[in-house]
């Protein structure tokens, strides 16, 4: 699959935006010394900025640790924002699938939301007021639950022909406008097309490709965000 266009921070350009899971020791001999307890592990209270779409977001075909939602943890920590990313990218879901796993990421109580859905959607040339719907639903119940909510856009390669290419990408910006939420136009800026930075499928970014996804999405979230 190839990635295009456009994407909100809700969607991103996806090809086919799928995929991404003894020696018996021997007895301790008894012993009268008395061990003080270990401390509990103190909780993270931090609050969470989930990141919520498909493999794009799953971080399909990078090394483990280098999905773009783990660079942005470390850039946020760098930055002095005290969040903590939450990775919720399901290899191959679709708009629907995200309608369906909603319920579980609004339990999370999270601070914020990067949703990018929608590629796997154009990719098998679903009807787009079908992904449109979908994709309000779940602008909509986040927003419900009192998170913020950032779009990524997405766009389909020209096969698909002019008409259909142009009213999915401009779904994006419509659903932002509908909303009042901000829209990251285009996932793969500055990564697409670029040597080194996409895998050779031409639809899923690299390490580096990722770590750069990561950067352009920081300063598209932080405005959501406080220190």
């Amino acid at each position: 699959m190839r990635v295009f266009g456009v994407l909100i921070l809700a969607g991103a350009f996806v090809g086919v935006v799928g995929c991404k899971t003894n020696k018996p020791v021997p007895e301790a001999t008894p012993t009268t010394a008395t061990t003080a307890p270990a401390p509990e592990a103190s909780q993270d209270t931090r609050p969470l900025l989930v990141c919520f779409g498909d493999s794009l977001t799953a971080g399909y075909g990078a090394d483990p640790g280098s999905s773009y939602p783990d660079f942005l943890q470390k850039d946020l920590d760098t930055a002095g924002y005290l969040y903590r990313v939450v990775n919720e990218g399901v290899s191959g879901n679709t708009t629907k699938d995200g309608v369906e796993r909603l319920p579980g990421v609004i339990a999370m109580h999270p601070a914020a939301v990067i949703v990018e859905f929608g590629g796997n959607d154009g990719l098998r040339g679903l009807k787009v007021q079908i992904t449109r719907e979908n994709l309000a639903t779940i602008i909509s119940g986040i927003k419900a639950s009192g998170a913020k909510v950032l779009i990524a856009g997405i766009s389909l390669p020209p096969d698909f022909g002019p008409d259909y290419v142009s009213t999915f990408t401009a779904n994006y910006a419509s659903l932002a406008k509908q909303f009042n939420v901000p829209l990251y136009p285009f996932m793969l800026k500055d990564v697409y097309g670029i040597d080194g930075m996409m895998q050779a499928d031409r639809t899923h970014a690299t390490n580096a490709g990722n770590e750069i996804v990561a950067r352009n999405v920081m300063a598209a979230v932080t405005p959501l965000l406080h220190k």
